[in-house]
């Protein structure tokens, strides 16, 4: 993980809570000195030494992610040599079009927009969504609480899918578990649902009342 700022940190820590090893490379002493017992490993290095990388087997790594995000040369550069030592899979924070442009060019293979990500998914909480997953460009997840379309009848027999395009897939009642859903589930006033469909159908399936 190469930045340790809000984004890095957090994806860092989420990384090692579930289990993955992870190397922290920052340039700043004190968050260096704040990561320590948090990740596997957090070691402070310049940038553009990249001695101090080989000599830390950056290359073994099966991921790398560029997670630095105030400082674009650096984000670049670091993607450049990253994809020259050949490096499996690279991932990196863009904080604008242009800088994701540029990442891709020099080899980056995954490129993220945090802020932007962030920025649609409270769009979709907004607008009624309590929360928003998006598959690709055309396709998406809504969590939301059920509407009087679903309530009280069979699945199989409200033609959701017919009629509004998407598709229940769990759902949950109370502080109950996530069950999956299908033809015969029969949604209760107030359990909360997971529907997939197309952007536009989900969205407006996720309106109702």
């Amino acid at each position: 993980m190469f930045g340790l700022g809000r984004f890095g940190s957090a994806l860092a820590i989420e990384l090692v809570e579930i289990g993955i090893e992870v190397l922290g490379i920052e340039t700043d002493e004190d968050r260096v000195q704040r990561h320590n017992g948090l990740l596997t490993k957090v070691v402070r290095v310049d940038p553009g030494v990249n001695e101090a990388l080989e000599q830390l087997n950056v290359k073994e790594y099966d991921v790398c992610v560029i997670a630095i995000g105030s400082d674009i040369l650096a984000s670049i550069l670091t993607a450049a040599y990253l994809t020259k030592i050949g490096v499996k899979e690279i991932w990196a924070k863009a904080t604008s079009v242009e800088h994701g442009e540029i990442l891709e060019q020099v080899g980056v293979h995954h490129v993220v927009y945090p802020e932007n990500d962030m920025g649609r998914r409270v769009a979709h909480q907004v607008k009624g969504s309590t929360d928003f997953i998006e598959v690709d460009d055309t396709y998406v997840i809504i969590k939301t609480t059920a509407n009087q379309h679903i309530i009280g009848t069979r699945l199989g027999d409200s033609e959701i899918r017919k009629r509004y395009g998407v598709t229940v897939m769990a759902v949950k009642r109370g502080k109950g578990t996530w069950v999956n859903a299908d033809s015969d589930t029969i949604v209760a006033e107030h359990d909360e649902v997971l529907v997939a469909g197309p952007t536009k159908e989900a969205e407006q399936f996720g309106l109702l009342n």
